[in-house]
């Protein structure tokens, strides 16, 4: 382990390292297992602070659907407890590993502090609506608890959603506690080639409306040949008991069959499918090229489709209805203005969620804060990490 890495073994362990580091004024890099350090900025830090050691599920209560984990537990180690109670993570979040070109798992503090979630979102809400509770060490190096280990909590500032896609500039997170929730017994599909993206949006449009409750929405600019479908493709997800299942499948494609020929995709199929969804590896991004989140109004995704395929040569998967573009492409600064402009056009916002160092370090990676807005996160940064130690210019330059 090299010296510029600390891997603490305990909630106090961390306390006296981030103590330590704002004493010095000696900024720290925060993260798990690393898996996200192409995610935003490059953080300027000479030592890392890492959770990885802080693993284990601390409390687990399937009867109550509560559970608690240190933020170093891997996240598969997580989802295997809960699944031999037949129960899941609600967000159903990302395996990024591909994606960053990672070996090693992400963690569960890491999913927190990013906020990734996948693409059940649209029926059961982001990662940060399911956080009960967290314990962190904040800047100044104290221990902070906020929320708790039910339900039904008031506990004065929700921290837990401020701490929750904070990527670590505003505390080191050392337990998260999570409402989790039965897995669905069976899933399937329902496929609908389309002749362009805004007919695509209609019918996920019109399957959201419906009363038949999908749990995924993405369109496939060049649907999924391995799973033989050609062409531009709308996909629909249920999820539910057997016969439910079966029932609104049912109900969906004869609600769809006006836009053309719906197939049914039977449970492995759909599962293999929509795990490719959620790690977004339908866009087949080189190791070199860099990837955007878009996020727009889903009325809106086709024209910002239409505008990033004019600007270069950009492969698209849209998720959430299509209010979620990924786009992959050239890792240049011209590509990068592409998609700023695009989402600014479509009312929407973007990430930076995967470049080269270069890229990241020359541009902003996230859009800029209007004043009111920036004036209290520069209030809460202050107040939470006082000496600006915690991941600094992580998500913005300067800040």
């Amino acid at each position: 382990m090299s010296a510029a890495l600390l891997a603490p073994d305990s909630e106090e362990e961390v306390a006296r390292a981030v103590a330590a580091a704002a004493a010095a004024g000696e900024p720290l890099a925060i993260e798990g297992n690393g898996t996200k350090r192409a995610l935003l900025r490059p953080v300027q830090a000479a030592r890392t602070l890492s959770t990885r050691n802080l693993r284990g599920i601390t409390l687990y209560r399937p009867q109550e659907l509560i559970l608690s984990a240190r933020a170093g537990t891997p996240l598969p180690e997580i989802e295997a407890a809960l699944a031999e109670h037949g129960q899941h993570l609600i967000a159903e979040p990302p395996d990024t590993r591909a994606l960053f070109g990672a070996e090693l798992p992400a963690t569960l503090g890491g999913v927190v502090a990013a906020n990734l979630s996948g693409p059940r979102r649209i029926a059961w809400g982001a990662m940060r609506d399911h956080v009960l509770g967290v314990r962190f060490v904040n800047g100044a190096g104290e221990v902070i608890r906020s929320g708790g280990r039910v339900l039904k909590n008031v506990t004065g500032l929700d921290l837990c959603k401020l701490l929750t896609g904070s990527y670590g500039t505003l505390g080191v997170l050392t337990e998260i506690t999570l409402k989790v929730l039965p897995a669905p017994e069976a899933t399937g599909s329902v496929a609908l080639r389309v002749p362009d993206l805004a007919t695509g949006v209609r019918a996920l449009a019109a399957g959201l409306g419906s009363p038949f409750g999908p749990t995924g929405a993405a369109l496939l600019p060049e649907g999924a040949p391995a799973f033989g479908l050609e062409g531009t493709t709308a996909l629909l997800r249920i999820e539910d008991f057997a016969p439910s299942v079966a029932y609104r499948l049912d109900r969906l494609r004869a609600l769809l069959a006006p836009l053309g020929a719906p197939r049914l995709l039977d449970a492995e199929t759909s599962r293999a499918l929509w795990r490719l969804v959620r790690e977004a590896s339908l866009l087949g991004a080189a190791a070199g090229e860099a990837i955007w989140r878009v996020s727009v109004p889903p009325t809106a995704g086709p024209a910002v489709a239409a505008a990033l395929r004019g600007a270069f040569a950009a492969r698209l998967l849209l998720d959430w209805g299509g209010g979620l573009v990924w786009v992959a492409g050239p890792a240049t600064e011209a590509a990068h203005a592409a998609v700023t402009a695009a989402a600014r056009a479509g009312g929407g916002v973007w990430t930076l969620f995967r470049a080269p160092e270069p890229l990241r370090a020359a541009v902003a990676v996230l859009p800029g804060e209007p004043p009111p807005l920036a004036a209290i996160a520069a209030r809460v940064k202050a107040a939470l990490d006082p000496k600006g130690v915690l991941n600094p210019g992580r998500m913005r330059a300067g800040a």
